[in-house]
């Protein structure tokens, strides 16, 4: 008996209309025509004997038997990515597209300054980076979208591994005409008194700075202001309170805000890690770990630098 059998590109063609819910889109994100797609999703369904899709001209259903397939298909498709990039991983170092999830409370602050660091030792290297928050990253990864992932931790990573690469405290950012006189630290009984403003819910960093000052959202002098660090010290530049910063936003948050002072969070540290974060079977881990050296290495000198 010959067994016809179903082709990766017919798996990939489902995952798209899974992720769409939309024939039409899920044919241009997989280049092809409309026609051609539901021509393969018809015959894939044929072959393997039952229906993945309800659809008509309104709207498209996946069927309970289908969702079981597209949750095998999915992972199925993880695994392929991850035999691609073990051919990749043969070749010289860092020289093929890679995908970076980042988060927003380090991407713009870590971003510029190892970048060009990067390109310099790696001038072949094809990046690209995706700006997202954790938990999305996180699934995307697990999912292969993406092939790795900058977040601070700690943070449930749903059994990833990570790479840690830098350690780093929290500061607290005030207005110089709130400080009677001047002080380098500062402690979290001290921001009692003080109308803390932070990153609304589903930031991670806004987690990280109340576990930090053992806090809770709910107490009377925090509030939940802004879906970005920028406008936090926009905020505190116009007298409107407080806020918490990491320590790798200083020099980029504070430029140009001379009546704006950062003071040294004093509790118990580090506040926050920054890692990598890939998934266990991952065949670019090598590539990581280069990675990982030359953004230690640039933070180092620029850490080093800013004592002298």
């Amino acid at each position: 008996m010959i067994v016809t059998m179903i082709s990766l590109k017919q798996i990939t063609y489902a995952l798209a209309v899974a992720d769409t819910l939309h024939f039409k889109k899920a044919s241009e994100q997989c280049f092809i025509s409309q026609s051609a797609l539901s021509t393969a999703i018809v015959e894939m369904e044929k072959r393997l004997g039952f229906q993945l899709f309800e659809r008509d001209n309104k709207k498209v259903l996946i069927t309970p038997v289908g969702k079981e397939f597209l949750e095998r298909a999915k992972q199925i498709n993880v695994q392929i990515n991850d035999l691609y990039k073990l051919g990749e991983s043969l070749k010289e170092p860092l020289s093929y597209p890679l995908s970076l999830g980042v988060i927003p409370t380090i991407g713009p602050y870590l971003m510029p300054k190892v970048l060009p660091e990067i390109r310099k030792q790696y001038p072949n290297l094809q990046l690209r980076i995706v700006e997202e928050q954790s938990h999305i990253l996180v699934d995307m990864v697990k999912n292969a979208e993406i092939d790795t992932a900058i977040l601070a931790l700690p943070y449930d990573i749903k059994g990833l591994l990570a790479y840690e690469f830098w350690q780093e405290d929290f500061f607290w950012i005030t207005h110089k005409e709130n400080l009677p006189m001047p002080k380098e630290e500062v402690s979290s009984k001290e921001l009692k008194d003080s109308h803390l403003m932070l990153l609304r819910e589903g930031h991670c960093l806004k987690d990280h700075v109340l576990s930090a000052c053992k806090m809770q959202s709910h107490e009377s002098n925090v509030s939940l202001e802004s879906t970005s660090l920028n406008m936090l010290v926009h905020m505190v530049s116009a007298r409107m309170g407080t806020t918490l910063i990491p320590e790798i936003a200083i020099d980029q948050l504070l430029q140009g805000n001379p009546e704006l002072k950062a003071i040294h969070l004093h509790e118990p540290g580090p506040h926050r890690r920054l890692a990598f974060i890939a998934r266990p079977n991952y065949t670019g881990i090598s590539n990581i770990e280069l990675l990982k050296q030359v953004i230690v290495q640039k933070l180092s000198s620029d850490t080093a630098n800013l004592a002298t």
